[in-house]
């Protein structure tokens, strides 16, 4: 399945702002965090933001409104002047906006799209009505992040949104932060502590593979098993499924779970790898690294070629993978590649 791509940003481009999942953003509380990150894409980036009508409107008002969210994904998708949009955070949720979305609307007007976790139910609208979307960093983590955001995630963010040239070879991050993103403002100035990341580690065999980016949460994406938005199998077919797990630490025997219904789905028998987010503070790492191989062997995918520890998803730094983009996987010498641009020049070039 070919999806469309986005067109670039360009310094002085408008993006959106939206609260598709948990309304944090607007919680008197926490909107320290939003300005901050508002004010990163603003003098990092030359970029102009627009905070979507009810993108602030806070957590209780959103949770109860999800007909708000998906409105306000409708109008920054219709209005010319947004080039991109923005999550600002994930939650639990976000299939409720299900009902409300004009698939139209996403494929009429294919605008650069980011966000994770929970986003990727957002995702796999985009990927439903045809157009690659960017599983990558949230305003209220990466873009606000304390004292100043990571080289490594900004690298990724020039390379992915304001390039349409292969985004190419994606490295291990020299280092990680530790969890604990310290939202409350005394904090501020306070910057995590880093640690030395090991970098990529294979877990199956040693190949070389392509294939095109799809995956997600494996939260997520369990809850929307059943649903409209949930890929065929067939969409499966040659992919490198990427798999991350979020801040609630699932239990090693739930990660099992899950990849078991892949296999009984038939998922396993068709994707040509898997690449793994490293787990949020490392948290259950060795124990996902015996999950893998396990539950493959049950499948009789013992030699699919597994890229362990990369950096997407609930971990900082992060890189952006782009749905539907043809990747490749080394795991010989266990390096990963971007093979496409994320996305294209617009018509005046």
């Amino acid at each position: 399945m070919e999806l469309r791509r986005p067109s670039k940003l360009y310094p002085g481009d408008t993006v959106a702002i939206v609260s598709l999942s948990a309304g944090t953003a607007g919680d008197a509380h926490f909107k320290w965090r939003t300005e901050q990150g508002i004010q990163r894409l603003e003098d990092n980036f030359d970029l102009r933001v627009k905070v979507m009508d009810h993108a602030l409107s806070g957590s209780d008002y959103l949770y109860q409104h999800p007909e708000k969210r998906a409105e306000d994904l409708m109008m920054a998708l219709k209005d010319p002047e947004v080039k991109g949009i923005i999550s600002c955070i994930g939650g639990i949720e976000t299939v409720r906006l299900l009902p409300y979305i004009d698939f139209n609307v996403i494929s009429e007007h294919p605008t650069l799209f980011c966000g994770y976790s929970d986003t990727t139910t957002n995702h796999l609208m985009f990927y439903k009505a045809g157009v690659s979307s960017h599983y990558g960093p949230a305003l209220l983590t990466d873009f606000a992040e304390n004292i100043a955001m990571d080289d490594y995630t900004v690298d990724h963010i020039q390379r992915a949104w304001f390039s349409a040239e292969p985004i190419g070879e994606i490295r291990a991050s020299k280092h990680l932060r530790k969890f604990g993103l310290l939202w409350d403002e005394e904090n501020r100035e306070i910057m995590r502590e880093y640690r030395v990341n090991p970098g990529y580690q294979s877990l199956g065999a040693e190949t070389v593979v392509t294939g095109h980016l799809l995956g997600g949460c494996v939260e997520t994406l369990a809850s929307l098993r059943g649903t409209s938005l949930f890929p065929t199998v067939d969409q499966f077919q040659g992919a490198i499924l990427f798999l991350e797990t979020s801040e609630n630490y699932m239990k090693p025997a739930r990660l099992e779970d899950e990849l078991r219904t892949y296999g009984i789905m038939g998922i396993l028998d068709v994707i040509n790898g898997i690449i793994v987010g490293r787990p949020q503070d490392g948290v259950y790492y060795e124990e996902y690294q015996k999950v893998y191989p396990k539950v493959m062997k049950e499948f009789g995918r013992e030699n699919l070629p597994i890229l362990y520890n990369m950096n997407f998803g609930h971990n900082e730094p992060k890189c952006i993978l782009p749905y539907g983009a043809q990747a490749q996987m080394n795991t010989i010498t266990n390096q990963f590649k971007i093979l496409d641009s994320g996305v294209t020049c617009r018509d005046k070039e």
